[in-house]
């Protein structure tokens, strides 16, 4: 908030002497041409590709095969969307009836497209071992964002990364690209709202605004085109302005998550089927498929996932745990293969005092964009509920702000009274968030407690904070205990 602050004092020196600039991609010269592309995964056979267009598709589609000289298959939507302010239109298209993990090739029908490829889903009973990763706060590279400096002169070819984003987590990812197989980024992508912090931008905010969201979907396309991308909100997906007072003047168009929603909304999955033997295990799968509001809120299910926690940094002890109000097992203690649900939380909106509602301690937005005051945490409920562990032994839970983190930042208490109890309750393994600019990793926790079990089979979840991806605002120094 300081850097904001001096922001704003310096404006009108800036604005007396800056032009507006806003740092637009080029339009191609065919409007069809499929840019900004992502996927994600859709169901258990299903994977979703998005992209966005300089002009409207009466009909999106995608040709996709096993060969990449053989798209055999084609599938076509009606979803092409946009909202003022925005040059593209973001479509979405989901592929079915694929093949588990099999590597797919697809085309996005145009006159000037490429053919890009992607791994489908694994399913329960796949013994593949296989890495993840989470990236969260990560923004834009270049003139509106993070400068980038050192050595120019290298390119990756595959997948083909501007030379500009070497040395960037960007090109890391490009670099490890065969190394993992979907990401998970819970908030924050972008950084669209700080225009404000290039000098330049000062005299055309609503221009600087889509210039940058254009930008940093540019960069992450291919690895995005290529990965599941599975993101949910943050702060910074919220409006125009990271000043509460200015957002009531964002154009219509950049409040209340719009871009965000446009972007995903048709590509996130909701929760998927239960595949438990178990009778309400498949009622409470229904249950939270019906509440579930994607791209906020949604979960989903991926085969194998090896699990082995580091070691903290740094010992912590406490008092023994209060024995939970259920038990967060029933079956006997996983060994570290099967399938992983992943829930994907939004820390934004839509449960109690949370801080970018109406009323909340950031007080960003001016309505909520949803009706339903209990309907976040009663789909939680339902989604924990329905994991048999004996199917599916892992479950992580992503989210944007942390309720624990180190002295120096500000832990999100109203997000712990709304979560935690859910996630204690239920044996989430593990938690991942973002938020404060930096990694921290805790043993398992539940009300401010760690675990006297440490990581021998906890019944808390483990905490991880991975926010240092980079962005224009810079990493947060980690603090005391």
């Amino acid at each position: 908030m300081g850097d904001i602050l001096a922001s704003l004092k310096a404006l009108p020196l800036f604005a007396a002497c800056a032009w507006a600039a806003a740092s637009y991609p080029p339009i191609p010269q065919d409007r069809t041409t499929p840019v900004q592309q992502r996927l994600a995964v859709k169901g258990p056979n299903a994977v979703s590709v998005g992209w966005n267009t300089y002009q409207k598709l009466t009909q999106p589609c995608v040709r996709y095969g096993t060969s990449n000289t053989s798209l055999t298959l084609q599938q076509c939507s009606t979803s092409s969307i946009t909202y003022p302010t925005s040059r593209t239109y973001s479509n979405a298209v989901t592929l079915t009836g694929l093949t588990p993990a099999t590597t797919y090739y697809y085309q996005i029908v145009s006159t000037n497209s490429s053919i890009e490829h992607f791994l489908s889903p694994r399913l329960p009973g796949d013994k593949t071992p296989f890495s993840i990763n989470a990236i969260i706060d990560l923004g834009v590279y270049g003139a509106d964002g993070f400068t980038i400096e050192g050595d120019q002169s290298k390119r990756d070819i595959i997948p083909r990364i501007d030379p500009s984003l070497n040395h960037t987590t960007i090109d890391r990812l490009a670099r490890t690209v065969d190394d993992y197989e979907f990401i998970i980024h819970p908030g924050d992508l972008a950084y669209a709202d700080d225009w404000f912090e290039k000098p330049k931008n000062l005299l055309d905010g609503k221009n600087a605004f889509e210039a940058i969201l254009e930008q940093f979907y540019t960069q992450l396309a291919p690895i995005a085109g290529r990965k599941p991308y599975m993101a949910s909100p943050g702060n910074h997906e919220v409006a125009c302005q990271e000043v509460p007072v200015l957002t009531l003047a964002c154009p219509e168009g950049q409040k209340n998550f719009t871009d965000f929603m446009n972007r995903f909304g048709q590509i996130m999955p909701t929760s998927f089927a239960s595949t438990s033997a178990n009778q309400a295990a498949k009622i409470n799968a229904n249950k939270a498929a019906a509440l579930a509001k994607p791209p906020f809120w949604y979960s989903f299910e991926y085969g194998t996932y090896s699990l082995s926690p580091p070691r903290p940094p740094f010992p912590l002890e406490g008092p023994s745990l209060p024995p939970p109000s259920t038990p967060p097992r029933t079956n006997p203690v996983p060994t570290p293969t099967g399938m992983v649900h992943i829930t994907m939380i939004d820390t934004e909106t839509d449960f109690p005092s949370a801080p970018d509602q109406p009323g909340g301690s950031s007080g960003y937005l001016n309505a909520s964009p949803f009706v339903t005051a209990n309907q976040q945490l009663d789909w939680l409920a339902a989604d924990l509920a329905s994991v048999d562990r004996s199917v599916t032994p892992w479950v992580i839970v992503a989210g944007h702000r942390p309720w624990y983190t180190t002295k120096g930042s500000s832990p999100c208490t109203a997000c712990q009274k709304a979560f935690e109890p859910l996630l204690y309750k239920y044996g989430v393994d593990l938690a991942v968030f973002g938020h404060v600019h930096n990694s921290q990793r805790f043993l398992p926790m539940n009300n401010s407690v760690a675990d006297p079990r440490g990581l021998d089979d906890p019944k808390a979840p483990m905490y991880i904070v991975a926010g240092g991806a980079g962005n224009i605002e810079g990493l947060t120094g980690v603090g005391g205990t």
